[in-house]
C-alpha cells in the first residue's frame, strides 16, 4: 500500500506542478511566479485535505523528495521548447487530468489508511484531487473548473467511492482506476460534458 501511495503521489506531483506552471505562463507570470503557482498547485490539495481530516498541515514539509520532484518538473516546463508553446493549452488540460486522477486515488488511500469512514474517504479524494487546481485557478484569476460546469470533482468522488467501498484495492486495480478517471476527465472537457445548472436568472 505504501509503495502504491508513493507512486500516485509522484505522478500527481509532477502532473500538477506542470499544470500550475503552464497556467502561470499563460497568464504571463514571471519565473518566480511560475515556480510559486506550480508548487501551490502540486501541494495545495494535500494541504487542504490534511487540514480537514485532522492531519497537521506541517506534515506537508516532511515531503522533501516530492518538493524536489515538483521543482524539477517546473524547471523542465520552463525550459520547454518555445516553438511548442501553442500546444500547451492541450497539454495543460492533459496534465490537469492526470493530476486530478492520481491525487484522487492517493487521497482516498490516505484516508483509508487512517481508517476514516466512506464519507471522509470521498471528501479526501475530492479535496486532494481538485484542491490544488482550485487554488491555482483562483490565484490565476480564473473560474475554478471544480465550481463551474465541467464534470471535474465528480470523477474524484467516484475514485473515492470505489476505494472507500474496497471495490478497488489491489495495485493493478488502482492503476486501472487511475487510467479510467484520467480518460473520463479528458473526455469530459473534449466532449463538453456538463452537470445541470440551477440559475436564478432567466
Amino acid at each position: 500500500m505504501e509503495f502504491t501511495w508513493d507512486i500516485f503521489t509522484i505522478i500527481g506531483t509532477i502532473a500538477f506542478a506542470i499544470s500550475g506552471a503552464i497556467v502561470a505562463m499563460e497568464e504571463d507570470y514571471d519565473v518566480f511566479g511560475i515556480y510559486i503557482l506550480g508548487m501551490i498547485t502540486a501541494f495545495g490539495g494535500g494541504a487542504i485535505r490534511n487540514l480537514l481530516i485532522g492531519v497537521p498541515v506541517s506534515a506537508l514539509w516532511e515531503q522533501g523528495d516530492f518538493f524536489q520532484i515538483a521543482l524539477l518538473s517546473i524547471t523542465a516546463t520552463i525550459l520547454f521548447p518555445h516553438n511548442m508553446l501553442k500546444h500547451w493549452p492541450v497539454w495543460g488540460n492533459f496534465f490537469d487530468a492526470i493530476g486530478l486522477s492520481a491525487f484522487a486515488v492517493q487521497g482516498a488511500l490516505y484516508a483509508v489508511g487512517m481508517n476514516h469512514p466512506i464519507s471522509a474517504v470521498i471528501v479526501a479524494a475530492v479535496l486532494t484531487g481538485s484542491g490544488g487546481g482550485l487554488v491555482r485557478d483562483l490565484l490565476a484569476g480564473r473560474k475554478p473548473a471544480l465550481l463551474h460546469n465541467e464534470i471535474y470533482g465528480l470523477w474524484a468522488a467516484l475514485a473515492g467511492l470505489l476505494i472507500g467501498l474496497s471495490i478497488t484495492t489491489a495495485p493493478v486495480e488502482l492503476i486501472i482506476l487511475f487510467i479510467a478517471i484520467t480518460v473520463l476527465r479528458v473526455l469530459s472537457y473534449k466532449l463538453k460534458w456538463k452537470l445541470p445548472k440551477r440559475a436564478l436568472h432567466q
